[in-house]
């Protein structure tokens, strides 16, 4: 199965595959990136077990998942940044490693973070997923790059439109000059929520004209509503300057694509995650 469309190159090798975007391939000089398909970052393979030890096999698998792929990319693992990804919406600036010969992965300083920003070079900003979205920033101009993670509670929150605004803030970012890449996630076609989740909804973006078309009500199931939340992002980013030509969409869907991408809502307990990476060279 090869996935390349007009926005994505699929490349598979003896290791690994994974998905990159054509936009950011034409900065392939100044920055690396990556979307994972089939790898199993297990979301348990980090965090704490219920006795308070960390769970060294599943650890190491995922380190060696991160190493296949940093290789194929020709990059450090060691020099990853990831996020606790609380389905928050804070998003941090970082601006060095902290560990020292392994990855910055569930560290104090990322708790409660959803997304990474960093105009330093070498440091690999990392997010992880079984179907929410991950969204890859990159300002050619001022050379800063983001890594956001946002699930349904993400997009409530605008998780990304904070992100934008603390670039500006804090990176001299102008948001004209932002390319936003939306990676594989649960699309509409799968994202089915009830009335408590749709009521949301519809009154955190009530000022949007188009929300009929993306909250639609299923027909086969009166109790239950199918959510376009990709679009969501997508008119948030270009409310906030973002031009329509730099928001560039991966158009795949995880569970559609479920047989080369993990997904939560077809693997449910013991499920995987793809992860997303971007760093500056």
């Amino acid at each position: 199965m090869n996935l390349s469309n007009e926005n994505i190159i699929h490349i598979k090798n003896d290791k690994t595959e994974y998905i990159q975007f054509k936009k950011l391939l034409e900065y392939q000089d100044i920055i690396t990136h990556a979307f994972s398909l089939g790898i199993n970052v297990n979301y348990r393979t980090i965090t704490k077990t219920e006795k308070g030890e960390i769970n060294k096999v599943n650890y190491n698998k995922a380190m060696y998942d991160y190493e296949n792929l940093c290789t194929s990319l020709e990059l450090n693992k060691n020099n990853i940044v990831r996020p606790c990804q609380t389905h928050r919406e804070q998003v941090k600036i970082v601006k060095r490693k902290i560990k020292q010969g392994k990855p910055d992965i569930y560290v104090d300083e990322y708790a409660e973070t959803d997304g990474l920003i960093t105009q330093n070079k070498d440091l690999i900003l990392a997010t992880t997923s079984a179907d929410c979205i991950l969204m890859l920033f990159f300002d050619p101009v001022t050379k800063t790059i983001a890594n956001i993670h946002s699930g349904w509670k993400g997009t409530l929150k605008q998780i990304a439109i904070k992100a934008v605004e603390k670039m500006q803030i804090e990176c001299n970012v102008k948001p004209e000059n932002l390319i936003c890449c939306i990676c594989p996630s649960i699309r509409d076609c799968h994202f089915e929520v009830r009335k408590d989740v749709k009521d949301l909804y519809k009154e955190k973006f009530k000022n949007i004209k188009e929300l009929d078309k993306i909250i639609k009500k299923r027909e086969d199931d009166k109790e239950k509503w199918n959510i376009d939340t990709i679009q969501l992002n997508k008119i948030m980013l270009k409310q906030k300057g973002l031009k329509e030509q730099n928001i560039i969409d991966s158009k795949l869907c995880t569970v559609c694509n479920s047989e080369i991408m993990h997904s939560y809502r077809i693997e449910k307990a013991g499920f995987g995650l793809e992860t997303a990476i971007i760093t500056l060279k």
